[in-house]
């Protein structure tokens, strides 16, 4: 299930909406996507589950 994501590319440096999925790891959960300008990946750390 894909939702949009605002985040901060660091290639492009500059913050863009992406489209990601959220994964958990070290028990933080975070959106992983693309960037939809240069293609590299991107990641946002969200907050804890309710």
């Amino acid at each position: 299930m894909a939702e949009t994501y605002n985040g901060y590319c660091v290639k492009c440096r500059a913050k863009r909406d992406f489209e990601g999925r959220v994964e958990e790891s070290n028990n933080r959960r975070m959106a992983k996507g693309i960037c939809p300008v240069c293609g590299t990946k991107m990641t946002r750390i969200l907050g804890k589950a309710a």
